[in-house]
């Protein structure tokens, strides 16, 4: 039974519980199928990591997540319990177990994986730290160093030594591919096939032949043109019966709005300005318009003429005004050019120039410095001076400040003198009795100080002439109304009586319009008859002046 089969066993069954705390009875269901296969010495290694496991699940769990935040942070969530187990083997049953057998169950993993974990977990560093401060929350400090740090600290040489052999390990690993040999086809060893006969051709039989096509099929029906006649005598009827009742239409009169009564009257009202403007222009002498459409022709003509020159003249001046524009730029690169040569020609003066006040204060500064060479051999005559007028400053200031203070002092007696009468008369005033009933006089004011100011009957006089100035206004407002109402509705009574003169006017012209057309209508086919037709002179000489009475009647 391999050591990597042990750890897959267990990792199984720590997989299998929901948490690492299970009950005892869920533990030996779970454990039982799992020990089934396994003999005596088998099972007790198992069981008491797996046990070891869940005892020490805070400890391992420390470690574990650790890892995964820092060196494992690429590593799958489903192999935490491959590193509790390895945890747990390093701290608890490295003794009991060896460094050989340890590094069997190592090496019977992902060479990668543990080398990782190994080498986060046997970091001497990490041990006297961090993971050591993390267990003492759990278990005593003194108890955890002696039996779990300084075992493990005394075992990280060798486990180095492992750590070392597993990079070596993937150092060195080559990835071996097999290759497959090449299959060669081999020809099947089949019958050979006999040549097929030539099949015997079929008789082709003899179709009888079809009637012909009936001549109707290229032909349109009959019935398509009975149909299209009937159509058109139906539609004639149709009109016949159309006219006869639309000559007889009742003359029902039409209820006008306002909106349609203004619109029709001002209709009315431009086209009678037009008929008189046409009238007066006929009487001051107006003639044929060709003559003036030929001359507006002209003058259109021109203009348009002088629109292209123009535009043609701006086209022009925009192409000077870019030759210009190109010049201007050619004369402004050779001005900057010759400030160009100014500037460098003033830079280089200008340089020469501070290269001699350089020189000028560089001789300055010497001069200074031999200045304050013999200064400093008057120096102790300078500081008695200094002494002196020190003092007397300090004098001065002195007597100034005595004088300030002498003032200041004055002015806070006086404040305080000041003051001290204010109380006494705030207190003579609280002393007088107090009046319980006060009297108000409507016809004072406020004493404010106010220009606006004014009693409270002054203000209720002005409040009752302001309520009768509005009514007044309200009144002239509704009387206005009133009249602009009646004014509008008189207007609209004037303008159908306008209406119906016009329409009245406008149906008889056109009824005298109508008469004498006929009647020169009827002349003209009293003189293209001749003298002898008989058969239809009923219809020319009583139907057509009926038909014209009728249609004069109806205009």
């Amino acid at each position: 039974f391999s050591y990597r089969n042990k750890a897959l066993y267990i990792i199984l069954t720590i997989t299998s519980f929901k948490d690492l705390k299970p009950t005892k009875t869920e533990f030996d269901s779970r454990s039982g199928c799992v020990l089934l296969t396994l003999n005596v010495t088998e099972e007790k290694f198992v069981l008491e990591t797996l046990a070891g496991c869940i005892q020490y699940k805070s400890l391992l769990d420390v470690v574990v997540n650790a890892f995964f935040v820092r060196d494992g942070k690429y590593c799958l969530i489903s192999e935490r319990n491959l590193y509790i187990v390895i945890c747990y083997l390093a701290t608890f049953q490295l003794e009991e177990l060896g460094l050989q057998h340890f590094s069997r169950i190592v090496k019977s993993q992902d060479t990668a994986k543990m080398h990782k974990f190994l080498r986060f977990f046997f970091n001497a560093l990490y041990l006297n730290t961090w993971i050591k401060d993390e267990w003492s929350r759990f278990y005593d400090s003194l108890y955890v160093k002696e039996n779990w740090i300084d075992p493990l600290l005394r075992w990280q040489p060798k486990v180095q030594q492992l750590i070392e052999q597993l990079m070596d390990k993937l150092s060195n690993r080559t990835t071996t591919v097999k290759t497959s040999t090449v299959t060669q086809p081999k020809e099947f060893n089949l019958t050979v096939p006999k040549p097929r006969a030539i099949p015997i051709p079929l008789p082709i039989p003899v179709l009888e032949k079809g009637p012909p096509v009936p001549p109707s099929t290229y032909k349109p029906p009959k019935e398509k043109k009975q149909l299209k006649e009937v159509k058109i005598k139906n539609r004639q009827k149709a009109e016949v019966s159309v006219l006869s009742s639309c000559s007889s239409i009742d003359n029902i009169p039409i209820k006008l709005n306002a909106a349609a009564i203004l619109r029709e009257g001002a209709l009315y009202q431009q086209k009678m300005e037009q008929e008189l403007k046409r009238i007066e222009n006929l009487l001051r002498g107006a003639g044929d318009p060709s003559e003036f459409l030929e001359w507006q022709k002209q003058m259109r003509g021109k203009d348009l003429e002088e629109q292209l020159a123009e535009i043609e003249c701006r086209r022009l001046q925009g192409k000077l005004s870019h030759e210009e524009a190109v010049l201007a730029h050619q004369n402004v690169t050779q001005e900057n050019k010759k400030k160009a040569d100014l500037m460098r020609e003033e830079k280089a003066e200008l340089m020469h120039q501070y290269a001699e006040k350089r020189l000028q204060e560089q001789k300055e500064m010497r001069e200074l410095v031999e200045q304050v060479v013999e200064g400093h051999k008057n120096a102790k005559q300078a500081k008695l001076k200094l002494q002196k007028y020190k003092q007397q400053i300090v004098q001065e200031v002195s007597e100034e400040n005595r004088e300030l203070l002498r003032q200041a002092l004055e002015e806070e007696e006086e404040k305080l003198r000041k003051r001290c009468e204010l109380i006494q008369q705030i207190r003579a005033i609280e002393s007088l009795p107090i009046l319980k009933h006060k009297f108000v006089d409507l016809t004072e004011t406020g004493g404010h100080g106010l220009i606006c100011e004014m009693s409270i009957v002054e203000l209720r006089e002005r409040l009752a002439l302001l309520r009768e100035a509005q009514k007044a206004a309200e009144e002239e407002k509704r009387d206005q109304i009133i009249h602009e109402k009646q004014a509008k509705e008189q207007l609209l009574l004037d303008k159908l009586d306008q209406i119906s003169v016009f329409r009245a006017e406008l149906g008889r012209a056109a009824a005298l319009n109508l008469n004498l057309w006929l009647k020169m209508l009827y002349r003209l086919v009293l003189t293209a008859l001749p003298q002898d037709w008989e058969p239809n002179s009923y219809l020319v000489k009583d139907a057509l002046p009926s038909f014209c009475s009728f249609s004069v009647n109806q205009n």
